[in-house]
């Protein structure tokens, strides 16, 4: 098994148009739109069904020593808390799912709190230890033992002047000096990094994560989450931002033996771990095969998709804690969707 630095980078520079060849020789799948509306109906009404056992259980398996927490008594119990929060959040971006979703108000009968009151379940600690079982819970109701892995960014507006579609790259360009780092421009941040890390066959988020200051540093904190869960990672594909030796051993030493999907940069080399080596000779030995696999990655990119229109393309926080949970109740309810 052995290859060149001249290989890798060959295949490289005509990667294109393999990617040309490869689209005009398959064809491409076409939705059954009425099918998939069905299902996603479905699907919806399964989270729904499944939510409060879920949290019912979650709030269960929490054990907390007196003293640890401390606060004022709520009005609300732990178990409320956790579901208004969630359906604030769902309820507060969209109201295209109400026609399935009569019967979860009955949960939240008799209750009279005020607006700050919601506001602050995004800091809750308790809250936050309840969505994480919960989120350990859904995986393993689904059945995530094993995964094959995709990787992939996005962001959120933290305001509703700028939509990030349109103003993230103009912001990157902005903010970028000529070492890639990011300046301090003393401006409150506009945007958020969420990074997930989702399992291709079910379709759940294993790890996700959040920065108001890079896609890394909300990667490092997805892949964090991921290792909680201790799920065996057996392969993953990330963006080429990613497509680098320090990576690859970080995800080794993280996450153990996995197989690798990167789409190499220009100056790639084969100078690295034994991780790097073997997944530049797929690369260079079956790129077609190779690009299968990668594409594969772009399940992430239309899970995002999903989100962003069951949820809207804003989190609703500008404390960074808060923000973070609100992107976890975001793939929270993601994977409730995909839990029937």
């Amino acid at each position: 098994m052995k290859i060149t630095t001249n290989e890798v980078r060959d295949v490289v520079a005509i990667l294109d148009d393999i990617v040309d060849d490869y689209k005009e020789n398959t064809d491409a799948d076409k939705r059954d739109w009425r099918t998939y509306e069905q299902q996603a109906a479905a699907r919806l009404r399964t989270a729904f069904r499944e939510l409060k056992p879920l949290v019912e259980e979650a709030v269960s398996s929490l054990h907390i020593k007196s003293g640890e927490l401390r606060g004022a008594t709520s009005k609300l119990t732990l178990e409320q808390k956790v579901l208004a929060l969630l359906l604030k959040h769902l309820l507060g971006k969209s109201n295209r799912n109400m026609t399935h979703m009569l019967i979860i108000f009955s949960w939240l009968t008799d209750i009279d709190v005020s607006y700050k009151t919601i506001e602050r379940l995004y800091s809750d600690q308790e809250v936050k230890l309840v969505l994480h079982n919960l989120h350990l819970l859904i995986l393993k109701k689904k059945g995530v033992e094993k995964a094959d892995c995709s990787g992939d960014g996005t962001g959120y507006g933290l305001t509703v002047k700028k939509h990030y579609a349109t103003e993230a790259q103009k912001l990157k360009d902005k903010m970028k000096t000529k070492n890639g780092q990011q300046k301090k421009s003393g401006k409150k941040a506009l945007f958020t990094y969420s990074f997930n890390l989702m399992d291709i066959e079910s379709r759940m988020y294993i790890g996700y994560g959040t920065s108001i200051k890079s896609e890394k540093e909300a990667f490092l904190a997805a892949l964090e989450m991921a290792k909680e869960t201790n799920i065996d990672v057996k392969s993953i594909r990330l963006d080429r931002y990613f497509s680098c030796q320090a990576y690859v051993k970080l995800l080794e030493e993280d996450q153990g033996k996995m197989m690798f999907y990167l789409i190499p940069k220009t100056n790639a080399t084969i100078r690295g771990s034994w991780a790097w080596k073997r997944m530049l000779y797929h690369f260079v030995k079956d790129p077609i095969g190779y690009l299968e696999e990668y594409y594969q990655r772009n399940q992430s990119e239309s899970g995002f998709a999903e989100d962003k229109r069951r949820i809207g393309w804003q989190l609703g926080q500008k404390r960074p804690d808060r923000i973070n949970t609100a992107n976890t109740c975001t793939s929270l309810w993601h994977n409730l969707y995909w839990l029937g």
